[in-house]
């Protein structure tokens, strides 16, 4: 009865979506009217995201017993994601390159219309390179203060902080025994206060994505984007496909024996969630929620891989970028060579785990990935009409990637607890 439950809840997700939509290009006006329900459901959800790592991340240090233990699943989980955004790069650079969007798109009146627009839009910025990328990664793990981390959601440094707090807890016996039994009791009370909020998910994500597709439909962006962009759009959203549907299933299978298709649809409502608030960090919580619930992936994978990969692992944005910087080199007629976009590829991996899990944080690091190849970063413009399209589909490939890791991730969790279940 509860499977077929969570089964009906997916349905009426799916159909919310697809009325937003239907209603967003029949009434448009009508449709942004619905913006303050989409925007009170996603500050629920965002209010959620910060206690919600940093019980779940203690939880699971918690519950190793002792943080030596975390060495070998945290290798395993770094080590995934490393490999599925350079896999991911790499699929992006195959089919920019076999499609060739860029080529004879865009007419030169055009270009140095879209090129003027972008400077006025651009500040002036210092220009980035490997090392600077790198010293950015590092500082992201530590902050000075811990409760401007948790106000601007800045994930990564609270993460860190559990982990050394929660780890430190461990070693310390019955003298904190009251603490550690607070923080999986608040861990738990979480997680059934997102079982009472997914109730509410089909209005939420109809108030959404109807007022955001009705706001892009208001404006004309459409047609225009799609007479512009159109082969760009078909090269990103093929790229992404193919990661989704092919390279993490064959990943998922192999490793863990599981049905891949099967885990798609029982992460189907993470993933369709993913797609309305077009942000993994808001995300977290339902896809936790489903990774345990419905994936019956171990409790422990989930609260120390998920809160992490919706941090680094941006497999569907290191993709886009590494499409996007080609696609705009082809528009403007620079014919990159193969170590300029083996540069792409470097770049675009490093800045997609720097991006921030919020909607449209590519485009920031987007302009590192143009710099470095020295592309002019005004042409930045080209994409941005359908941007905001395009990051709802990678970020549920990024919010996919992530609960397939927790499921690779989970076999090397040594203890007879980790058998999937709550």
């Amino acid at each position: 009865m509860d499977h077929a439950r969570k089964s009906h809840l997916t349905f009426y997700i799916f159909a919310a979506i697809v009325l937003a939509v239907v209603l967003a290009l029949i009434a448009p006006t009508f449709a942004m009217k619905f913006q303050i329900g989409g925007e009170i459901f996603l500050r629920l959800l965002k209010m959620m995201v910060v206690p919600l790592v940093m019980a779940s991340v203690m939880s699971g240090i918690i519950g190793l017993g002792d943080v030596r233990r975390l060495g070998r699943p945290g290798g395993f989980a770094v080590v995934y994601y490393l490999t599925t955004t350079v896999l991911a790069v790499v699929v992006g650079l195959v089919m920019v390159n076999l499609i060739d969007p860029g080529v004879g798109t865009v007419d030169q009146e055009t270009l140095e219309a879209l090129a003027e627009k972008g400077r006025a839009m651009i500040p002036e910025r210092e220009e980035a390179t490997i090392g600077t990328i790198l010293e950015g990664l590092v500082l992201m793990l530590f902050t000075d203060n811990l409760i401007l981390a948790a106000v601007e959601t800045d994930l990564l440094p609270l993460i860190v902080f559990s982990i050394i707090f929660a780890g430190m807890l461990t070693t310390m016996g019955e003298r904190v025994h009251a603490i550690t039994a607070m923080i999986v009791q608040i861990n738990d009370a979480l997680l059934s206060f997102i079982l009472l909020l997914m109730k509410l998910a089909p209005v939420g994500i109809f108030c959404l994505v109807t007022a955001r597709f009705g706001e892009a439909q208001a404006e004309g962006a459409f047609a225009e984007m799609l007479s512009q962009t159109g082969w760009y759009v078909l090269t990103v959203l093929a790229g992404l496909g193919f990661h989704a549907f092919v390279t993490l299933p064959l990943i998922l299978s192999f490793f863990t024996r599981r049905n891949p298709f099967r885990f798609m649809l029982q992460m189907s409502q993470a993933v369709l969630t993913a797609f309305s608030t077009a942000s993994s960090s808001a995300t977290l919580p339902v896809t936790m929620e489903c990774a345990v619930e419905r994936g019956r992936v171990s409790k422990r994978s989930v609260e120390f891989v998920l809160p992490l990969g919706a941090t680094i692992n941006m497999d569907g944005t290191a993709l886009y970028e590494a499409v996007a910087a080609i696609f705009i080199a082809q528009a403007i007629g620079i014919d990159l060579t193969f170590a300029q976009q083996l540069m792409v590829a470097v770049t675009a991996t490093l800045a997609a785990i720097g991006a921030a899990g919020i909607p449209e944080a590519g485009l920031v690091t987007m302009l590192i990935v143009l710099n470095t190849v020295g592309l002019p970063v005004e042409y930045v413009s080209l994409i941005l009409p359908v941007d905001w399209l395009l990051d709802r589909f990678r970020t549920a490939v990024n919010v996919f990637g992530d609960s397939v890791g927790s499921a690779v991730v989970e076999k090397s969790f040594a203890g007879p607890e980790d058998g999937g279940e709550m």
